[in-house]
Order: structure tokens, then sequence, then C-alpha cells
């Protein structure tokens, strides 16, 4: 039987957080990726390109594993019922509720974090209590059948652990070396631990109002929660 893979999609996706773990999930044998939104119109990413969802809300079927990307428009996402709605049902029979970066508010939103370890973007961290999810400072959290990656490159990192879940270590590593994964980066600024003093200054205008709006999103979220 197919290993049917939901990725749930919104205006504002950070299309790395969505298209790194799906060309890895991609692979595991068996599988069937639905791409699922509110419409069939072109969802427009953070990078100014757009992606067409596979299928609505109403046409997917059950998840086998949701994943649920990040990216600006989770703040928007958070106040859209429909997409809470979506999680919220589809996350009731999947085998692996799972995010990347700032998907795990959307997660959290629909009341699938609480008391659950998770992680998200390093910038966003301070919020994962608002949803009743305790903060792990680690690229991957697992907890139990609950998947949560950090932001956007470790994506990949991610779709890695979920393979070596649902298919084997040694069919993630195979994965892994389809597909060259082996990072060497140019700097080690990739963490805010090492990054330097004058980068972080240079980053914290930049996510400053970004966070600012997610807790006032995930806040009224939290609030209209049953």
């Amino acid at each position: 039987m197919a290993f049917h893979i939901v990725f749930v999609l919104f205006d504002g996706i950070t299309q790395l957080d969505f298209t790194a773990p799906a060309q890895v999930l991609a692979r595991v044998p068996d599988a069937r990726v639905t791409t699922a939104a509110a419409s069939t119109a072109p969802i427009q990413t953070g990078c100014g390109f757009s992606i067409v969802p596979t299928a609505t809300f109403s046409q997917t079927d059950p998840a086998d594993l949701l994943c649920v990307p990040g990216g600006a428009g989770v703040a928007d996402a958070l106040g859209d019922p429909a997409t809470i709605d979506f999680v919220t049902a589809q996350a009731a029979g999947a085998r692996y509720v799972t995010s990347v970066c700032t998907g795990a508010f959307v997660l959290g939103a629909a009341g699938l974090l609480r008391g659950k370890r998770a992680t998200t973007h390093w910038v966003y961290t301070d919020l994962l209590s608002l949803v009743g999810a305790e903060y792990v400072p680690d690229r991957v959290v697992v907890d139990g059948t609950t998947i949560t990656g950090g932001g956007v490159t470790a994506g990949l990192d991610f779709a890695l652990t979920v393979v070596a879940h649902v298919a084997g270590p040694e069919r993630a590593q195979s994965i892994q070396l389809s597909l060259e994964y082996d990072p060497a980066p140019p700097f080690t600024a990739g963490n805010p631990e090492r990054a330097p003093e004058s980068v972080r200054r240079l980053m914290t205008p930049h996510y400053q109002s970004a966070a600012e709006r997610m807790r006032d999103a995930l806040s009224s979220a939290v609030r209209k929660a049953p």
C-alpha cells in the first residue's frame, strides 16, 4: 500500500521548508505525495514564485504522514479556520505528525504540541510555550510520532530522520547519498550560538517585527482554540 505524505500549503510558505523535505520523503518506498491547500490556485512562496497544490483540503485522502512547512505566511494561516481544521482532522488518523520551521505553530494552534518536546526556527523558540510545548535546542526533535524540525535547511535533517523511522536507517542513508547531502558550509554562522555578534546584530531588525507578528497571531489562535 502507498505511504501517503501530505504537505499543507498556504501563501507565504518558505519554499525550502517544503521542497527540501519533499525531495527526500518522495523517495520513501511506495510514497505518494499530496500538496494540499484551501484551493488549487497557485501558492505564493516567500521567494516570489508560485507552487501549484495537487488537491484541495476536501479532496485530500487521509495522510500517513502530515507535514506543515513554515514561513511568513504561518501568521495568516493561524487565523484561517479551514487550515487549522484540516490539520486537526488529518492528524487524528496520521501515523506521523510533523513540521518544519514555524510550521510547528500550526500544529500548536491545532492543539497537537501540548505536552510535547519540539523545535522551530531559532528566532521563534520562546513562542513554543504558548502552545504548551517544551523547546528542545536540537535541529530535529522526535517525541513519539510527533517530529519537528528547526529552521529552513533543518528540513533536510528532519526528512532523513523521518525516513529512518518509516523505512529504516539504511534507506535514509541511501537517500542521503543519492542527494549528495554532505554539507560543508563556507561559514559557521548558521547557528545563533556560533554566529559572530556583528551578524546577529544584522539579523535582529530583520526578524523583530516578524516575531512580534507571529506572537500576536499565535496568541489569538490559542485564545480561540477549544
